[in-house]
């Protein structure tokens, strides 16, 4: 096109997207507003081929949702606000390590129990240890993931040392997103293999998807910083 200017379709075909996606993102502030050209029709730029590139490769570093608030501040020239997510969303990665570690940890401790002794721990000091409310150990005790006695004199609920690691495996794993649904088998699993074994194949896709993010963060701060390189900084 006459002068880089490009069309919808230029910039929409590359993606696999449609050229109403593009004119949603422009609308969102995803993109840079285009000019008009005197008939009326969006007149797209390298700048905006580029900002859609970064945005692109954003969501599956930061998601659909942070990754339209990196690009939106952006556009309103508010870079330290977008570096701020892009920081706050390396430390959630960071974390869900340190969370994916934890899992490791306790699924070490999960040998073959020794005989514990019944009345370790009651569900309100439990809860407290967890971080969680009791209604939560409840919800997980009627899906079978945690599965304490009964005091047949106080009707309270007993949790024993190996009910007490069931509870704090659950809790890691649903931090590293993991639905109820899916944890119960992988425990059922554990007791009947009485170790780790089982989740070795779950621990190594969920350690899988958290390289791939961290790669994924790598590849969009490039295209980000060749966006802002060559069609922000300079222009301001």
């Amino acid at each position: 096109m006459p002068g880089g200017r490009l069309r919808p379709v230029d910039l929409a075909r590359p993606h696999g997207l449609s050229t109403q996606a593009v004119r949603n993102y422009e609308q969102a502030g995803i993109l840079p507003p285009a000019a008009r050209t005197e008939s009326g029709y969006r007149a797209y730029t390298p700048r905006h081929a580029q900002a859609l590139r970064a945005f692109l490769a954003l969501i599956p570093a930061h998601g659909h949702r942070t990754a339209t608030a990196i690009m939106q501040a952006i556009n309103r020239g508010e870079t330290d606000a977008a570096l701020k997510l892009i920081d706050e969303s390396h430390a959630q990665l960071l974390e869900d390590r340190r969370t994916l570690q934890a899992v490791e940890e306790a699924l070490r401790a999960l040998a073959p129990a020794r005989p514990v002794e019944p009345g370790v721990t009651f569900i309100g000091p439990l809860a407290r240890r967890l971080g969680i409310r009791p209604a939560t150990l409840r919800k997980w005790e009627r899906a079978g993931l945690v599965q304490p006695r009964r005091d047949p004199r106080t009707g309270y609920r007993v949790y024993t040392g190996a009910d007490v690691r069931d509870a704090q495996l659950v809790h890691q794993l649903r931090r590293g997103g993991y639905l109820l649904e899916q944890i119960a088998p992988l425990l059922t699993q554990v007791r009947a293999a009485g170790g780790q074994e089982p989740l070795q194949s779950a621990l190594h896709e969920w350690r899988a998807r958290l390289s791939a993010r961290g790669r994924a963060m790598i590849k969009g701060a490039a295209e980000l910083e060749t966006y802002l390189s060559e069609h922000v900084e300079p222009a301001s």
